[in-house]
């Protein structure tokens, strides 16, 4: 691992997939930590992230945990990982101004393919649940 992988937390090829996220970047998300299998992503949810509810739009908090699971699975000595599915569950509702953490952590990883679960909190509580299942396209 180079000194940018060690001084990052562990994850080179994370920092540079995110590094070129411009789509995760300009929705205000910032890379706090990955390491092997695991990352935590942070976002504050802005004016424009919220629907006719009142309430963050649940494609912004499923977009802030998707991007923890890509900077989990896509580490070091791999090929390329993308999503082969996902789903989440929205435990509570978010608002704007709030601070979102995604802490994603890989389950398993078996052959080409893994399961990644990313729990979404604000402050202390647990506001939505992600489990992702990836394949990996390439050797590393």
């Amino acid at each position: 691992m180079s000194r940018i992988g060690e001084a990052l937390g562990g994850n080179e090829t994370a920092w540079r997939m995110f590094e070129a996220d411009q789509a995760s970047r300009n929705l205000g998300m910032r890379l706090v930590e990955a390491g092997p299998g695991t990352a935590t992503v942070e976002m504050s949810v802005g004016p424009l992230m919220v629907n006719g509810h009142g309430i963050a739009h649940g494609g912004f908090v499923f977009t802030l945990a998707d991007t923890a699971f890509a900077c989990a699975c896509n580490r070091d000595g791999r090929g390329v990982t993308v999503a082969a599915g996902a789903d989440i569950t929205f435990v509570a509702p978010v608002h704007e101004g709030d601070v979102l953490v995604a802490t994603a952590v890989e389950r398993v990883a078996y052959g080409r393919n893994g399961v990644v679960d990313v729990t979404v909190r604000r402050g202390g509580e647990v506001v939505a649940e992600f489990r992702g299942r990836s394949r990996t396209r390439g050797g590393g």
